[in-house]
């Protein structure tokens, strides 16, 4: 009885693994697409513009420092494959005003045609206690890092669902998969990523449009660099405990994910248990994905609590130090 129940599984298994290729999204070609990265002037937008290019696509660039975009457009033309590719440079905030930013799009698709894919990569990253942070700096983060996806993605969605093809890239965090001390202003913008996209994803499906969430881990990029200067103890030394990635490999991964239609896009094994680990009611890009998630759901939250049981050490470390500074400051 054993044996058969152990010969279905594996039947079971084979034929997830045949029929998944059926009902995934079928690739986009890159070659001649339009692809739009915001916050494409430096760190991973920058790297994400250049992987695309390299396979053939055309770049619109929009940031806000318009020295910085064109110093990137030098850099990104020096990976072109063919003479007619091109890269188009727009200074706006995608933050600000809504119908600015659907004017910026509707002159980018003028001069290199329908978007095909929207990276939205704007974003800023503030820490600190909670107490510690502004009222003002909640608002910004969520304007910069919620808000600065919505417009950009609003402003492509009917054409592509009219043209039933189109990819949107949500880059959230590993802090917008678990809150983090220092991150309470941070994580609270990426998780409504998560949110933004998978609803997002429900209504466009039909059309043929897929919806992809990044969730880097720490980057060595210009904004973090940045972040360091003020990070809290506590989120520095949580942070420490797992390496930094190189941003042209997080590009690589997020453009391959976005060309399979895949709705999670994450890196290394640290990020493939978070991404099983926080999946929820998120949709999946084929049964193999979901069936895997359902195999390895139990190691990797006992795996989560041992990390969890010493995020919580660091946190108390940090605070008994503090402790003793303090009386020692006091009896001096």
């Amino acid at each position: 009885m054993l044996l058969l129940a152990a010969a279905f599984l594996v039947a079971f298994v084979l034929l997830l693994y045949m029929v998944s290729p059926l009902i995934s999204p079928k690739p986009l070609a890159l070659p001649g697409a339009h692809v739009v990265v915001t916050g494409g002037s430096s760190g991973i937008g920058k790297c994400i513009a250049i992987e695309c290019y390299k396979q053939g696509a055309f770049i619109t660039l929009v940031a806000r420092n318009e020295d910085k975009l064109l110093q990137a457009k030098k850099e990104i033309e020096m990976h072109s494959i063919n003479d007619k590719q091109v890269v188009l440079c727009i200074s706006v905030d995608v933050s600000q005003d809504y119908n600015q930013v659907e004017n910026v799009i509707k002159q980018a698709q003028e001069k290199l045609g329908p978007v095909d894919m929207l990276v939205n990569c704007a974003g800023m990253a503030v820490s600190g206690k909670f107490e510690d942070l502004e009222v003002s700096t909640f608002e910004r983060l969520m304007s910069i890092n919620y808000l600065g996806s919505v417009y950009p993605s609003r402003a492509v969605i009917t054409t592509m669902k009219e043209r039933r093809v189109g990819r949107i890239v949500f880059v959230s965090s590993q802090a917008g998969q678990l809150g983090l001390f220092g991150f309470t202003a941070y994580s609270a913008s990426k998780f409504a990523i998560r949110g933004l996209a998978e609803a997002l994803q429900m209504e466009v499906k039909p059309y043929n449009v897929y919806i992809t969430v990044a969730y880097p881990p720490d980057t060595d990029t210009p904004g973090f660099a940045e972040e360091n200067r003020t990070k809290p103890l506590e989120t520095r030394l949580i942070s420490e405990t797992t390496s930094v990635c190189k941003p042209e490999q997080v590009a690589k991964q997020i453009v391959k994910d976005a060309i399979q239609g895949n709705f999670n896009s994450s890196l290394g094994s640290d990020g493939y248990m978070l991404s099983a680990l926080t999946c929820g009611m998120a949709p999946v890009t084929s049964i193999t994905e979901g069936l895997q998630q359902v195999v390895t759901m139990g190691l990797f939250r006992t795996i989560a609590l041992f990390y969890l049981g010493s995020f919580d050490s660091i946190v108390r470390r940090c605070m008994m130090q503090r402790g003793k500074s303090e009386n020692a400051d006091k009896t001096a």
